[in-house]
């Protein structure tokens, strides 16, 4: 992962611990004790998520046995199957990203990526600076929808997009790409395809 991309992924892990009456505080807590938060947060997120599959594999377990082996219910047996290959499935995409996630973590104890967490502190800064404009922009293309009706996480993933777009310069393309990586590590489908539709309009009116 690129330095950018941490920074990226740090901002939105501040970003996720100042509620909005804090945004004119923000000085008070620091970057160090946010990003603290923000991982533990993780962490007991991705936790439940393992406990999660843990209970659909029991789940799966139980309809077995609940069946004779002479007397087994096709139905019953596609329904275990399909249990346990989507435990399969998640518990893969929770194992890399718990990959990546501690990776973060070991990361931002090296002294030498300090600017990692400047040019994350960079970003947060210029989000909570801009807060009101950033809204109102993204509320022209979210066509009916409002900006706050969308889970928090979405929401900062959109704002961290916005300054890349608009205050960082950075390529459109690279901005979309940033946000669907993140939109696919702390998205659900319905967040990643709202996520897509509001970059794509937001290109289209930067253009």
């Amino acid at each position: 992962m690129e330095s950018r991309s941490f920074s990226r992924e740090v901002a939105l892990l501040v970003l996720g611990q100042i509620s909005e009456e804090k945004l004119n505080n923000f000085d008070i807590v620091s970057l160090d004790q946010m990003l603290t938060m923000g991982l533990d947060t993780l962490f007991n997120y991705w936790r439940e998520q393992l406990d999660d599959c843990a209970l659909q594999i029991s789940l799966a377990q139980e309809e077995l046995l609940r069946n004779d082996c002479a007397d087994l219910d096709k139905n019953a047996i596609l329904h275990s199957r399909e249990l346990l290959v989507n435990c399969l499935k998640k518990s893969e995409n929770i194992v890399n990203i718990l990959s990546d996630t501690i990776e973060l973590a070991s990361l931002l104890t090296l002294r030498d990526q300090e600017n990692i967490r400047i040019e994350a502190l960079h970003r947060v800064n210029l989000v909570i600076d801009k807060f009101s404009i950033i809204n109102a922009s993204l509320d022209d293309v979210m066509e009916g929808w409002r900006l706050k009706r969308l889970p928090r996480i979405d929401q900062d993933i959109l704002r961290l997009a916005y300054v890349d777009i608009y205050n960082l310069k950075t390529p459109i393309p690279v901005t979309c790409n940033e946000a669907v990586n993140l939109a696919n590590r702390y998205s659900d489908e319905q967040g990643r395809k709202m996520i897509n539709g509001i970059l794509r309009r937001l290109q289209n009116k930067s253009s």
